[in-house]
């Protein structure tokens, strides 16, 4: 006994398979390290990959330490009412005497001819 109506639908079109789409082959990497060497040179790339090394450190260690101060933030609790602290006392300015306008010079005014005069 066959039963026709229970067999399973058969796909005849199945959909393209996309496993190796957008994916790079050992091929695809030497190209573009060979580039990556030719533009850049082989004694500057050692350079660059060390500065990009510390950027990321630091970049890590900054976004480390703003979890933290969010950390530290966030369960601080507002400090309970205390009483209001009074100022310290402020004591008046010192007192000075007027500086002496009078002239003490005893020097006479020189002549408008005199050789002495620089102008």
């Amino acid at each position: 006994m066959i039963l026709t109506g229970l067999n399973p639908p058969v796909r005849r079109n199945p959909a393209p398979r996309l496993d190796g789409m957008g994916e790079l082959s050992p091929w695809h990497w030497l190209i573009i390290v060979l580039v990556f060497v030719l533009l850049f040179g082989a004694k500057r790339l050692p350079d660059a990959a060390r500065a990009l090394g510390r950027s990321m450190r630091i970049l890590k260690t900054e976004v480390k330490g703003l979890h933290d101060d969010d950390a530290t933030d966030a369960p601080a609790a507002p400090p309970a009412a205390l009483p209001p602290v009074a100022p310290p006392p402020v004591a008046p300015p010192p007192v000075t005497p007027a500086p002496d306008t009078t002239e003490t010079s005893t020097a006479a005014p020189t002549a408008a001819g005199d050789p002495t005069d620089a102008r």
